[in-house]
This record gives C-alpha cells, structure tokens and sequence, in this order.
C-alpha cells in the first residue's frame, strides 16, 4: 500500500511541477474569456482553411474556437502536462478534426506555416526572445494577436478595446 502512495505522490509532484515550470516560460494558465473569442478572430481576419497557433494553450478554449467558430486548423502548444492532457481529452470528447494539441515549448516549435498566431503571456516574457522568433519564423502576411498585453518593441496595428471594461487585444503584422 506504500508503494502505491509512493507512486501517487510522485505522479501529483510531476503534474505540480509541470505547471509551475509552464508558468516561468510564457503565463501562469489565466484562460481568454470566451466572450472575446469572437472579437479577437474576426480582428485577425482569420478565415476558413488558415492555419492557426495558440502559444500556451491551457486548457484549448482559443483553439477549440478558432476550429468551431472559423473552420480553421488549430494547434495548441502548451507545456502544463495536466493542461495539455485536459485538451487532448477535450478534443476527443468534441470529436474535432481540426483542433491539434502539443505538449512542448514554444521556442521549440516551427511557426512558419502559420497565417495567424495568438498568446496571452505576461508583459515580462512577450520580450525579446518571442520577438525574435517571429521575426525568424513568420511568413510574410502573418498575424500575432496578443490577449492584454502589448509585445514588448512591436508596434501593433491596432489596438481593439471597445469599451472600458473590454480586455485589449493587439493586432500585429508580419
């Protein structure tokens, strides 16, 4: 019966630390209200058949709408063990094609086929690094929507609030 605490706990203390190592990377798992989805693609202009990423994905709301709601191909990259394990039983439960989860870093993932990508990091890690990925890797015509916060040296395009109490979304074009 030890044993089997033994190896609970262990599995408890790898989930644990999991999240925790996911959150020094990019946000601790904060989800986007579902009720700015809808604002937030159509100020992409995401349409059917682009491809889509969603940089920490949690628990794959922005995904799984993008897939539903736009008729995209939608990858969550996510780096939370519990969240990325949530999402893939998501996606069976929903059935959707469309929707692709991966549990890695996202400095370790090719963006170059993306039309559209969407983060919601804190200010302190949409620095340097992630801007020089995009840089590197986007195709020209792609577009980066930041949740919140503005990307540290970019200018966005534009700046979507439309009331006070609406959460900014920043448009950004490659």
């Amino acid at each position: 019966m030890t044993n089997v605490y033994l190896v609970l706990l262990l599995i408890i203390a790898v989930l644990m630390f999991s999240l925790a190592f996911s959150s020094l990377s990019l946000a601790p798992w904060v989800p986007t209200r579902k009720r700015d989805l809808k604002r937030a693609f159509k100020l992409a202009g995401l349409k059917p058949g682009e491809i889509f990423y969603d940089l920490g994905s949690g628990t794959g709301t922005t995904v799984f709408g993008a897939s539903a709601e736009v008729g995209v191909k939608a990858t969550g990259i996510e780096l939370a063990l519990p969240m990325y394990l949530f999402s893939v039983l998501k996606k069976l439960v929903l059935q959707d094609k469309n929707a692709h989860f991966k549990l890695k870093s996202l400095f370790n993932e090719d963006l170059s086929q993306a039309d559209v990508v969407y983060v919601f990091g804190l200010p302190n890690t949409l620095k340097e690094k992630l801007v020089t990925k995009f840089k590197k890797e986007l195709k020209p015509g792609s577009r980066v929507l930041s949740y919140v916060f503005p990307i540290h040296s970019l200018v966005p395009e534009v700046v979507d609030r439309p009331t006070d109490k609406d959460l900014s979304i920043y448009l950004y074009k490659f």
